[in-house]
């Protein structure tokens, strides 16, 4: 579909539901829930869309939602948006704040839609209507996902795991989204890989405790986790190839109660990211023999006890969807307010939807397509220092910061419009097959 044929009824229909979706945000910003725990999230999603007329299925991964419109012969073209928020007291003083707590862990916590989830979640439904309003010029079938649990890398393998393409059918093209510290208005695309693999490991390290007067009868755990710690950041100076980038960060390292007395184990969290897959379980395989030989060298009772929490792999971006969506965007948009977005080294569980082997269904891979949609008003932008968006970004909040804020007017009306034109650019136009 020619984008430019159809770009002021999209600008009408977006004008006509735009007050509806913004309320939808608030709402979804001032009641977030954790990742699996999108109870009310996901049934206020689920009747958002079938109110505008999609066939809705919840449960769906536990807590996902899938909404399809089949609306003649064509492709289907596959829309995610993500749900889920984080452990986080939102301290953006907001008057429709996050004042919400929730269970992480077993531990009572704040939370907040500190990574815009809930901007990703409304920019969906607002799609869904426009799409919907307009049915009358294309053809084709739309699969909508409100995804949980995406912080955790959950969600979308337990779509998947629960008959996501064998119930819903499979996708011809997968699209989706996430907002950044860019200039509201713009939006940023990649060719390639986007964003980095990530896994989370927890280990732990067993030792045999006792009075911290009587070290050599005990083995201490302490001692062997501290070695690991540093042993671990020779592996990117020493095994990674200079010209690749990998992160190693050991974010929790928890053992003992106080001074005098030598634990019985140490626990640490470790956290990997890099942008190749290949090297990736290159790492993560070094992180074991590490581990392992520290834990026999310090004479360790039993081996250690090492999980993956949570992994994902690398987002790598189609190169020809990149190629007809980034095209329809600076057609809508203007070339002027696309640009090229720097690797990112987050993580999403979103390649798990078109990556074959690793998502666990048959068939060759669905091309997808990720891409980013500025957060920063343009006042905003204009004072923080730095002359390119790497710079700029640099000096702003980040997501998961509890001073991030997406959810300004302009933003939200862009993420609904990227999404509305890049399902239309591959859904085949009406007036086409009957000229």
């Amino acid at each position: 579909m020619n984008i430019n044929d159809i770009k002021v009824d999209v600008n009408e229909q977006v004008d006509q539901i735009f007050n509806k979706t913004q309320a939808l945000y608030q709402h979804l910003h001032q009641h977030p829930e954790l990742s699996f725990a999108e109870q009310n999230t996901s049934e206020r999603l689920a009747k958002e869309l079938s109110d505008i007329g999609y066939e809705v299925t919840t449960k769906v991964g536990r807590t996902g939602v899938v909404a399809m419109l089949k609306n003649g012969d064509g492709p289907t073209i596959m829309l995610r948006g993500d749900m889920d928020a984080l452990p986080i007291k939102e301290q953006t003083g907001l008057d429709y704040a996050s004042q919400e707590v929730g269970k992480k862990d077993g531990r009572e916590t704040a939370v907040s839609h500190a990574c815009g989830h809930d901007m990703h979640s409304s920019c969906l439904v607002g799609a869904a209507e426009v799409l919907y309003n307009l049915k009358d010029s294309w053809s084709g079938t739309l699969m909508l996902i409100c995804q949980p649990a995406e912080e955790v890398f959950g969600g979308a393998k337990a779509m998947l795991e629960d008959g996501l393409y064998e119930r819903f059918g499979r996708p011809d093209v997968i699209l989706g989204q996430h907002n950044m510290p860019g200039l509201a208005g713009t939006v940023g695309h990649r060719s390639g890989v986007a964003m980095a693999a990530c896994t989370n490991l927890g280990v732990i390290i067993h030792g045999n405790g006792g009075h911290g007067s009587m070290p050599a009868q005990t083995i201490d755990p302490v001692v062997i986790a501290a070695h690991v710690v540093t042993r671990l950041q020779t592996i990117v100076s020493r095994e990674v190839p200079p010209e690749e980038t990998v992160v190693v960060t050991v974010g929790k390292l928890h053992a003992g109660t106080q001074a005098n007395i030598i634990p019985h184990h140490a626990e640490l969290e470790i956290n990997v990211r890099s942008f190749n897959d290949q090297i990736h379980a290159q790492v993560v395989d070094a992180i074991h023999r590490i581990i392992n030989a520290e834990c026999e060298a310090g004479r360790s009772p039993k081996p250690p006890e090492i999980t993956i929490m949570n992994d994902t792999i690398s987002l790598d971006n189609d190169a020809a969807t990149f190629e007809s969506v980034r095209r329809a965007h600076a057609d809508y948009f203007g070339a002027e307010n696309i640009y090229e977005v720097p690797k990112l080294n987050g993580s999403e569980d979103f390649p798990l939807f078109g990556n074959a082997s690793v998502g666990g269904f048959d068939g060759a891979d669905i091309p997808s397509l990720y891409w980013f949609v500025g957060s920063t008003p343009a006042a905003r932008w204009e004072e923080t220092e730095g002359n390119t968006v790497v710079e700029k970004m640099r000096n702003l909040e980040m997501p998961h910061s509890p001073y991030y804020f997406p959810g300004n007017p302009t933003t939200l009306r862009t993420g609904i419009e990227t999404l509305v034109v890049g399902a239309l650019n591959y859904l085949p136009s009406l007036a086409a097959e009957l000229a």
